[in-house]
């Protein structure tokens, strides 16, 4: 299906980090390490897994209510999750609250929109450590509303040690009208969010700069892959959103750390 024209807050570009990207052609997310994130070590082809269907996941608050649903969409994700779940995992695993109420609400949609699926909320972290430190890339932080304090904008996508990606947005997100940009803390690039940008925090805009909104596009670009409730669905998943077998192994490495933190 084409995508409709979309006004400033329903396009998308992805923020690129400081290593060389690897090309990737159509819709594929391009990634890559930013230089805020600690180096990881590579873990190898048979590195330790967090397999969606094992990762702990956050109680939502209609569980801690008892109420029978959990709370409308429309109220945004960010407070689907359960607030002393939320203070405790950010103080085990120092994920910023902001941030993690957004991998939180979105693993619990996950679970009602797409059980199928199975990626849990540790992952979503772990891919939003490596590509802006939850948002912090440059030394800013995520606002109460969900929004880097600084624009959180990646280098030209010129061919110079990165893809080429001419403008598509015309520099409505990135400021560039020559070259993409990636953009926010999930790292979008305009064709991949135009085709996958959701509207994560209800406020009726798609905004790549947006915590909730990323986060939720991120996951729904991942579980388009298939299920990842097994190591090789959840390695070709990651592996989609940066065709990079190291960064796969990051993406566990980290993810594995989270996990490990609130057992």
């Amino acid at each position: 299906m084409a995508a409709e024209p979309r006004s400033r807050g329903r396009r998308v570009l992805r923020l690129l980090g400081a290593l060389p990207l690897l090309a990737v052609a159509g819709y594929v997310v391009t990634l890559a390490v930013s230089s805020s994130a600690p180096a990881q070590q590579s873990l190898g082809a048979a590195a330790p897994f967090v397999a969606p269907a094992t990762e702990p996941l956050p109680p939502g608050v209609a569980q801690v209510s008892g109420t029978a649903a959990a709370p409308a969409r429309d109220a945004g994700i960010a407070a689907l999750a359960d607030g002393a779940w939320l203070e405790a995992t950010a103080a085990a695993t120092g994920i910023p609250a902001r941030a993690l109420a957004a991998y939180a609400g979105a693993s619990l949609v996950l679970k009602q929109e797409q059980p199928a699926c199975r990626l849990g909320w540790t992952t979503l972290a772990a891919l939003g450590f490596i590509e802006s430190g939850h948002g912090t890339f440059g030394g800013t932080e995520l606002t109460a509303d969900g929004y880097p304090g600084i624009p959180i904008v990646g280098p030209a996508l010129n061919g110079d040690g990165f893809a080429a990606i001419p403008d598509t947005d015309g520099g409505v997100w990135d400021t560039d009208a020559v070259w993409d940009r990636a953009v926010g803390p999930l790292q979008f690039i305009p064709g991949t969010w135009e085709r996958w940008g959701v509207d994560g925090n209800a406020d009726g805009d798609y905004d790549p700069n947006q915590i909730d909104d990323a986060v939720l596009g991120a996951a729904n670009y991942l579980c388009h892959s298939g299920p990842m409730d097994t190591p090789a669905g959840w390695r070709a998943a990651v592996f989609s959103y940066n065709h990079l077998e190291v960064y796969v192994d990051d993406v566990a490495a980290a993810a594995n750390r989270y996990a490990a933190a609130v057992l």
